[in-house]
């Protein structure tokens, strides 16, 4: 299984996600414009480094998914929020039959501020309003490559996770939720949660991706 980890200034946290990846996974981290040496702190560490300059999740996190050459494909942020070690259990469910399997996230005290919390809650609500049974707009997924490639997701900024939702809704792909832990990131900022400016960028994306 490949591991999809987009990057952005991330050097503080990638040794020990990379360190805890499951055995057998390839790590492809994508660097979207690092100024702190995350791309070298990752090649030291043993990931496929590839470069995407065009500043975005979404664009982060499909040059990785062009780059990867497994069946199937993971996505983690690589900011130590989430413990690689629970992509075993949405691998699983895959394996059972799920199209898409996505991490719930059960934060700890402190990790997920209200704002972000909030909107994401808001938004999950709108997808079951629509048929998709899901909790969380969620950055730890598990999903075969073609299917997704051929999903046609095309936003490239913070509203690429929910079109991936919406559109696998449309598809009538069977979604399946794993509770994850989240917890605070091992340094820096949330480029989305850590801020209340953060969370409006996203909220714009996504919403954005709701009228079209």
């Amino acid at each position: 299984m490949d591991v999809i980890l987009p990057c952005l200034n991330e050097s503080g946290a990638l040794p020990g996600v990379l360190a805890a990846l499951p055995s057998g996974s390839r790590a492809i981290v994508v660097d979207n414009g690092s100024t702190d040496g995350s791309a070298e702190v990752a090649a030291a560490s043993g990931a496929k480094v590839v470069f995407e300059p065009r500043r975005g999740y979404g664009a982060a996190v499909h040059t990785g998914l062009e780059h990867a050459t497994s069946d199937l494909v993971a996505f983690l942020d690589a900011d130590g929020s989430l413990d690689p070690a629970q992509l075993t259990e949405l691998q699983a469910e895959v394996s059972r039959g799920a199209d898409l399997a996505a991490g719930r996230r059960r934060p700890v005290p402190g990790a997920w501020p209200w704002h972000a919390r909030a909107g994401n809650a808001l938004l999950a609500a709108l997808l079951r309003r629509q048929g998709l049974p899901v909790h969380d707009i969620a950055p730890m997924r598990v999903a075969r490559r073609r299917a997704l490639l051929d999903l046609g997701v095309r936003d490239r900024a913070f509203g690429y996770p929910l079109e991936l939702l919406v559109r696998a809704g449309r598809a009538g792909w069977s979604v399946r939720e794993v509770d994850v832990t989240y917890r605070p990131r091992t340094a820096g900022k949330s480029k989305v949660s850590g801020s209340v400016r953060g969370t409006l960028r996203a909220a714009r994306d996504m919403g954005r991706v709701l009228r079209g």
